[in-house]
């Protein structure tokens, strides 16, 4: 049978009521070997498994992918939060889809991911870590603009000058990176996009570059709040001279997705992509 790791967000709600229900339908395909909260602490090596559940929301198996991507164990998301982009199934779908999900051959979508290093003035290592959905440098309080110089795969590339940069996956393009302007990018394209955040420059648009190049984020101006968000979840802290390298990590994360749904059938019913005006001989 295959091995499960079950992963609970205990503070969403729903998810202490379902966990009897999850259990049941797991352990009609497959065997529970443990179950864990929703937190950043290291799983034992020990702990050996073919398949991750994980209860919450989109967040939730986000920080589940960092903390577990270098097991290379596709990761299934129970959603019960607000959006479920990622995390695409609900209990119905679970039972639903069981055998596929459990069984030799699951429905994976592999998707790629960035590592990030920050190293200060004097070259020494502060923080290296993982982003699923982007890597962003915000400008902080008291929230006056930075300034970031910018390298792309090793040629001089722009200054950016207002509240900061968004290093996106094609994940994470429909996060932080649409809100702020930035393409859409089917997830199966291998891609880095590179979003100002409130640029003042009426020329400075965001792009679209291939996933071997490697972005350098140089803070040439920092405010006391600068810092580099992954994921909107883990901050580092910049000063002026500290430099960010975002590249393509050599580890893909895996999903088990939902037959029942495409990236098309999420954009359109969860994003309302396109969605026309209210025409009033449309009923709407």
């Amino acid at each position: 049978m295959t091995d499960v790791l079950l992963v609970t967000d205990r503070s969403r709600q729903g998810v202490p009521e379902a966990l009897a229900e999850v259990r049941r339908i797991i352990e009609t395909h497959a065997r529970i070997v443990e179950e864990l909260d929703a937190d950043q602490r290291p799983v034992p090596l020990r702990t050996t498994f073919e398949r991750v559940v994980v209860l919450g929301g989109d967040g939730t198996l986000i920080s589940q992918c960092r903390r577990l991507l270098d097991r290379n164990a596709p990761m299934v998301g129970v959603n019960f939060g607000r959006l479920g982009f990622l995390a695409e199934f609900d209990l119905q779908g679970l039972h639903r889809h069981g055998e596929m999900i459990f069984g030799g051959d699951p429905l994976v979508r592999t998707r790629m991911v960035l590592d990030a290093i920050v190293r200060n003035t004097r070259g020494d290592l502060v923080h290296e870590g993982l982003a699923i959905n982007e890597a962003a440098i915000t400008s902080g309080a008291p929230y006056r603009m930075i300034e970031l110089k910018l390298t792309l795969g090793g040629r001089p590339g722009p200054d950016l000058v207002g509240d900061g940069v968004i290093v996106a996956t094609p994940v994470g393009s429909t996060a932080y990176n649409v809100s702020a302007g930035g393409p859409i990018v089917n997830p199966d394209v291998e891609a880095i996009i590179v979003t100002p955040n409130c640029a003042h420059s009426l020329a400075f648009r965001p792009i679209v570059a291939p996933s071997h190049l490697e972005i350098l984020i140089e803070t040439v101006r920092a405010n006391e709040g600068t810092s580099l968000v992954l994921d909107g979840q883990a901050i580092v802290p910049l000063a002026k001279g500290d430099r960010v390298l975002v590249g393509r990590h050599h580890t893909t994360a895996k999903f088990i997705g939902n037959p029942d749904h495409s990236y098309w059938d999420t954009l359109v019913d969860k994003m309302r992509w396109a969605a026309p005006p209210s025409y009033r001989d449309r009923g709407a």
